[in-house]
């Protein structure tokens, strides 16, 4: 299957009480124009967005929230413990968007 959407960047692991899991990685303001240009295409409801995000080799598939004209991916806890993320770290991200999901 291919991408919709592709990008990459750098972000810092931010806490914010919203939604479980609480922990997420903000995407950069360039990132997130890109993504709203995709967005009503993928979109499953309340601007949520599907994608397959790739931290530290490994990936899984969630789901983008929209927050303050960007987006937040969420970290689940299983994840940032079996890749060793903390609070504060910044992390090289990728997150593909593809028409049906994965």
């Amino acid at each position: 299957m291919s991408s919709l959407l592709s990008i990459a960047f750098k972000s810092e692991v931010i806490y914010w009480r919203g939604p479980s899991p609480f922990y997420f990685i903000r995407l950069p303001d360039a990132q997130a124009k890109k993504v709203s240009t995709i967005a009503k295409q993928i979109t499953y409801g309340w601007g949520v967005l599907p994608a397959d995000v790739t931290v530290k080799g490994l990936t899984f598939y969630t789901a983008l929230f929209p927050k303050d004209s960007g987006y937040l991916v969420p970290l689940k806890k299983d994840i940032r413990e079996k890749l060793e993320i903390e609070l504060g770290d910044i992390v090289q991200v990728k997150i593909d968007f593809s028409m049906s999901g994965s």
